[in-house]
């Protein structure tokens, strides 16, 4: 796939007037196109290869938070990126999920071209999938290049989305016992 895509992005610089020969192009498709497959390579993971069998017996009931896991994703409709952070909490119900699979899970989505609405409950629904958790609630905060560097250009826009599941959902004072302590 990258001398495929290593010949595109020749065609884009020759289309964008630029000489793909010249000496600080000459290496750049190929660059390009390696970047553009670890930007992507959510693609190829599955929830089951980054979790790894990570969910653990334990007694705990109450609510686990794991806040500001860094994210970088790509908006499908400008193919520009979104940088952010990502909370999530649970309510356990007999299990537990390794710390590292929540960034493995943001990450597994997020290295997908995406909007972040569904990348928000992606996120959601794997952990509760994993998990089986009585509820799951993902927030993300994140800045848009599709907004920052090109339409209407206005550098201090966060757009934030969440998805409550479960109990998070159904119990307000769960979901405002949340919200507070992602907010502190």
């Amino acid at each position: 796939m990258t001398e495929k895509l290593t010949g595109l992005y020749e065609t884009i610089l020759a289309e964008l007037g630029e000489n793909p020969e010249r000496e600080g192009l000459t290496d750049t498709p190929k660059r390009a196109a390696k970047a553009m497959q670890y930007l992507t390579k959510g693609y190829n993971e599955t929830l089951e290869s980054v979790t790894n069998g990570a969910v653990f017996e334990s007694e705990t009931d109450e609510m686990v938070i794991v806040k500001d896991i860094e994210l970088y994703s790509m908006c499908e409709h400008h193919i520009l990126p979104f940088i952010g952070k990502c909370h999530i909490a649970y309510l356990p119900t007999g299990k537990v999920l390794g710390l590292s699979k929540f960034a493995r899970i943001v990450d597994m989505y997020a290295r997908r071209l995406q909007i972040q609405e569904n990348l928000t409950k992606q996120i959601a629904d794997a952990v509760m999938q994993v998990t089986e958790a009585r509820g799951v609630a993902v927030t993300i905060e994140a800045k848009h290049m599709c907004m920052m560097m090109r339409g209407v250009e206005k550098q201090n826009s966060v757009m934030k989305s969440s998805v409550m599941l479960g109990a998070f959902r159904e119990s307000q004072s769960t979901r405002m016992e949340y919200l507070q302590l992602i907010s502190n």
